[in-house]
């Protein structure tokens, strides 16, 4: 790349440049009328001085993909739509970005403003049909920050100052709205201005006297347990909890986890379940939990202490929370667990941590059996779940949707395993896996969702993108031929009630299914279907040796017992 720097001709170039200039590697873009000058930019600037530009045939996929990316990476991504109906379908995106912590810049066109007298002015039909008085509103409510772009200039600065933002914590997406006219217009020497390069914030530190009083608190807590769900995409967050759990036997637990933190044979690891987890505990604290436990099933009692540690302890984001709080350290969450261990560094419990890994012990090995005997026709999840950890290596990923469940399986380290946010935005995890796989080319991602969130996600344009890109992700559905989480809802609702009773429960049944091997088989995928679950680690295998050794996607329809627990 040359030393001399660009200058934008146009507000379509100084978008691009400045996009490339922040950091983005990738614009995943689905294109409209408003994409002429965001096009012609792309056949003028030089390659490399641009991210590289992906068809992608839905918006829902462009931005789960760019969801995937990040978590596999730490690197957020760009995604371009069209106007009023591409945002649309982005929204969803959108709210489980926001919900999981996930930057992502999303942009979109916006219909002309003007009629006559400018470039890029309106000339079809559709361009009136598609004005809105309020466009930003589709998902004002959802991002950290939007804009209208109004002149060309502003292009690069807009999207160096909205990354800035995505990047600082509590990350999360932005929006810019490009109208044709500003992208079209040229930027004169006059309007030129250097544009200062803006870095995300960096993260808060800890106030030393809240430390010194959590310090306080677990010197003397009998049982003390710290619930997580989420972790960086470096891992460096499950390095220092593991270390000072390990070292003073404090109990870590996961609940509702969406990026599992320690590795499945970490001794302080009390498994996935809030409300054991919390059984005896005397003082709990949350590590950037926005949901740490359910209130009105498992929540701790008076005498419990409780504080919540992360970058918005209060979670501002959302309208109700009120998990009672007695401590609430506004940190970065690596930074708080750092701090906590050098106030404490000088202590030690062994006999605390002992009885904590022979109890942790006990859970995997309990969990094991369960899974084992679900190897049953059709197969328990808990055995598919299993099989599948087994198979992943030192640095498989998956993508679960509703599919795998994190307590029977066996994972080497962080970010193995992303569970959909808790926004239940569905359709996430098969795009996800496909933004992971296009950051870590040669590694083995999977995506694992029920039937309904396979239907959700658009699989005919995610199987065209793997192909078209060469993203050999493995794709497991688990089929139980019914919108499974609905029905336990409207059982746990009414016990014994009439829907409960009845032959079919209304709205559930998925019957009858498409061929869901034949639309994988329509982009050339490697297909099965199983059932019995001795057959399913030879499967797992064979769709393993097709992704690694043919660089192929697979897909297996593995058919599942019916739960009332999952």
């Amino acid at each position: 790349m040359s030393d001399v720097i660009r200058h934008p001709e146009n507000g379509a170039e100084s978008v691009l440049l400045g996009l490339k200039r922040a950091g983005v590697e990738w614009l995943f873009a689905n294109a409209g009328t408003d994409f002429p000058p965001i096009i012609e930019a792309l056949c003028t600037l030089p390659a490399e001085e641009m991210p590289k530009p992906v068809t992608i045939p839905h918006e829902t996929a462009a931005v789960g993909m760019a969801h995937g990316y990040y978590l596999a990476s730490g690197r957020p991504q760009a995604v371009m739509v069209h106007v009023n109906v591409g945002l649309a379908n982005v929204v969803m995106g959108t709210i489980n970005a926001a919900s999981d912590n996930v930057p992502v810049l999303v942009m979109s066109g916006r219909t002309p403003l003007t009629e006559t007298g400018r470039p890029g002015g309106r000339m079809t039909p559709i361009q009136y049909g598609q004005e809105m008085y309020d466009q930003s509103s589709l998902v004002s409510d959802t991002v950290k920050h939007h804009y209208e772009m109004r002149y060309p200039e502003q292009g690069e600065p807009l999207v160096s100052r909205a990354l800035a933002l995505a990047m600082s914590e509590p990350r999360g997406p932005v929006y810019l709205s490009l109208p044709r006219e500003p992208l079209t217009a040229g930027i004169t020497g006059d309007e030129r201005q250097p544009v200062a390069r803006r870095p995300a914030a960096t993260p808060a530190a800890p106030d030393p006297a809240a430390v010194e009083t959590l310090a306080g608190w677990l010197r003397e807590a009998r049982a003390p347990v710290i619930l997580c769900q989420r972790g960086d995409p470096q891992g460096r967050l499950a390095a220092a909890l593991s270390s000072l759990a390990g070292r003073l036997g404090i109990g870590v637990a996961e609940p509702y986890s969406v990026r599992n933190v320690l590795a499945s044979g970490d001794p302080s690891l009390l498994g996935y379940d809030a409300g054991a987890a919390l059984e005896g505990a005397d003082l709990v604290i949350a590590l950037d939990a926005d949901i740490p436990w359910i209130e009105r099933l498992h929540g701790p009692g008076e005498d419990v202490r409780i504080a919540h540690l992360g970058p918005d302890p209060h979670f501002t984001r959302m309208p109700v929370r009120g998990y009672r709080t007695d401590l609430a350290i506004a940190c970065d969450p690596v930074s708080g667990i750092q701090a906590l261990d050098a106030a404490l560094a000088k202590e030690a419990m062994p006999d605390r941590a002992r009885k904590l890994a022979a109890r942790a012990s006990a859970r995997r090995e309990a969990a094991r059996e369960t899974a084992e005997a679900g190897c049953t026709d059709p197969m328990a999840s808990e055995w598919l779940s299993l099989c599948l950890s087994r198979v992943l290596g030192e640095d498989g990923m998956v993508f679960s949707e509703l599919g795998a469940l994190p307590g029977m399986m066996d994972l080497s380290g962080p970010n193995r395993l992303f569970n959909n946010p808790h926004s239940g935005g569905l359709g996430w995890a098969l795009p996800a896996a496909l933004g992971a796989q296009l950051a870590r080319p040669g590694k083995l991602t999977v995506a694992c969702m029920g039937d309904g969130s396979y239907i959700f996600a658009n699989s005919v344009a995610c199987h065209q993108i793997a192909e078209a890109l060469s993203l050999p992700v493995l794709t497991i559905i688990k089929n139980n031929g019914l919108w499974n989480a609905v029905r336990r809802s409207v059982s746990n609702g009414y016990p014994g009630g009439a829907a409960t009773r009845a032959n079919e429960m209304p709205l559930t049944s998925l019957e009858p299914q498409p061929d869901f091997c034949q639309i994988a088989g329509a982009s050339r995928a490697h297909v099965e279907r199983v059932s019995d679950g001795a057959a399913l680690p030879d499967a797992l295998e064979r769709a393993v040796r097709v992704v690694q050794e043919e660089k192929r996607q697979a897909v297996l329809d593995v058919r599942v017992a019916l739960s009332d627990q999952h």
